[in-house]
């Protein structure tokens, strides 16, 4: 039962994470516009996720798996969008 719990608040956790980048990619959809973005910061951070993801595979973890497969589609959207971005 104990594990059931920890399941919901691995999710529960992996859904704010994850969404809290749906702001930034609605905005730069919308605007097409990246200068105020970190392109290194993206790549490093991208990085993290990666592994993650690897992680929550080895683990068998669910939560980890699916929240960090979404994040890293996001994030690879920002990043190719910065790297793609008309420099003014």
């Amino acid at each position: 039962m104990e594990n059931n719990y920890l399941t919901i608040l691995g999710f529960i956790a992996a859904t704010f994470t994850t969404i809290s980048f749906v702001p930034q990619v609605i905005k730069i959809w919308k605007t097409n516009e990246t200068s105020s973005i970190s392109l290194e910061m993206f790549l490093l951070f991208s990085f993290g996720v990666i592994l993650w993801f690897i992680y929550g595979i080895l683990k068998k973890d669910l939560a980890i798996t699916v929240a960090n497969l979404f994040t890293l589609v996001m994030s690879s959207y920002i990043i190719y969008k910065k790297i793609n971005s008309k420099k003014v």
